[in-house]
């Protein structure tokens, strides 16, 4: 058995400094220990999947992130582990705990689980080995890990036994407090609705829109999957510009974990009503962590555009009300063009900004798919805001 302590400041020596997760009891005494030191950051997230991208953002900024989770809860990570850090080259620590070890008699719902963690790690390309249970193997363990991850701009996995770690008692706050202050999105849902499905553009009219706002310096523009990012691409290919081929709906978490490690720059998400409906949860864990530095913009035309225009339920569902619930600090909605406008231009009092505009479905003709692999995409991402992960 280990020590918190001895884990943690191992890994701040080798440069470790952004955590998140969704907690595991085996976990608590880590989570315990980083939220406790003010100069480790801790991200809570609603599922392992949103806690991946998080960090894979914070990755591309240029810090070295680790993930922690609960076996049972990798399954909700490997879309994004497949799609996102393996598809973009995204080195990240994974700590995975193991419920339903062979060794210990653990609760039915996660047998299975425990019988394949490891061969579903070695399936989605991940190397792995077992946490330390003694101090002296920390170093190495760590060596090997952020070797690997330096060469190959991947994720590497410790499982994690029970009772690896000793206890360590929590003595600050688990989550941030927000002062609610003066709302600024109060009746402005109301205000940018016309009435009229005829009045809304096309999506390709509300990329322009957006882009007028973005400073190529200073903003980093991120798009959904789709034809959302096709379109952003169509519209003129940019270094300070992200298209999401995978991970559908970890784009705002990805958004986050990118605006929460670089303050100095202004993070767009540009969303879509799909995306958005398939991880809701990103939505409290925005309102509770962002600033105002981060733009979530919802561009909802009711339907799966790209996979055949097939309905989603969004048509009877007020996203903007839930963004002003989970703690956004401006959260504005219609299908009135103007209403960016007034995003980008609100002051939001620390807090991050949300519109949701409605638009028509369909895309462009002959519309491109981006010509650069998605590595490069990224690559020339973190060259053009000096990230450290850069070749």
């Amino acid at each position: 058995m280990i020590q918190a302590e001895e884990f943690v400041e191992a890994a701040r020596n080798f440069g470790f400094s952004w955590y998140g997760g969704v907690p595991c009891s085996f976990l608590t005494p880590f989570i315990n220990y980083v939220i406790n030191d003010t100069q480790l950051t801790y991200i809570s997230s609603a599922n392992e999947g949103d806690a991946l991208a998080t960090a894979a953002g914070a990755a591309i900024a240029g810090k070295k992130a680790v993930v922690m989770m609960q076996n049972s809860g990798l399954g909700n990570a490997v879309n994004p582990l497949t799609s996102l850090t393996y598809t973009f080259r995204i080195p990240l620590l994974l700590i995975c705990t193991l419920r339903g070890d062979r060794r210990l008699k653990d609760e039915p719902q996660h047998q299975l689980m425990g019988q394949i963690t490891d061969k579903l790690l070695e399936n989605m390309a991940i190397p792995w080995e077992y946490f330390p249970t003694e101090a002296a193997e920390i170093p190495a363990v760590l060596q090997r890990a952020t070797t690997y991850m330096s060469q190959e701009r991947r994720p590497y996995a410790l499982i994690m036994r029970k009772g690896t770690v000793a206890p360590y008692a929590l003595k600050r706050a688990a989550i941030p407090t927000r002062n609610p202050g003066t709302s600024s999105n109060t009746n402005l849902n109301q205000n940018f609705f016309t009435g009229s499905k005829e009045q809304r553009v096309y999506r390709n009219q509300a990329i322009q829109e957006i882009l007028k706002h973005t400073n190529l310096e200073n903003t980093v523009v991120i798009a959904t999957t789709g034809y959302t990012g096709r379109e952003l691409f169509a519209s003129g290919s940019q270094p300070n510009h992200l298209y999401m081929v995978g991970s559908m709906g970890c784009a705002s978490s990805l958004g986050l974990g990118l605006s929460l490690a670089r303050p100095d720059l202004q993070v767009v998400v540009i969303d879509g009503d799909g995306a958005a409906l398939m991880r809701m949860g990103n939505f409290a864990t925005i309102g509770t962590y962002g600033g105002s530095n981060l733009i979530h913009i919802l561009l909802d035309n009711e339907a799966h555009d790209s996979t055949g225009a097939q309905a989603t339920v969004a048509a009877g569902i007020s996203f903007a009300k839930i963004a002003e619930a989970c703690g956004y600090g401006i959260t504005i909605a219609g299908d009135d063009l103007s209403l960016l406008e007034v995003l980008f231009t609100t002051d939001s009092q620390d807090k991050p900004k949300f519109a949701h505009l409605k638009i028509l479905p369909g895309t462009l003709d002959n519309l491109p798919r981006p010509n650069l692999h998605p590595e490069a995409v990224l690559q020339r991402l973190m060259t053009h805001i000096g990230s450290s992960l850069a070749k």
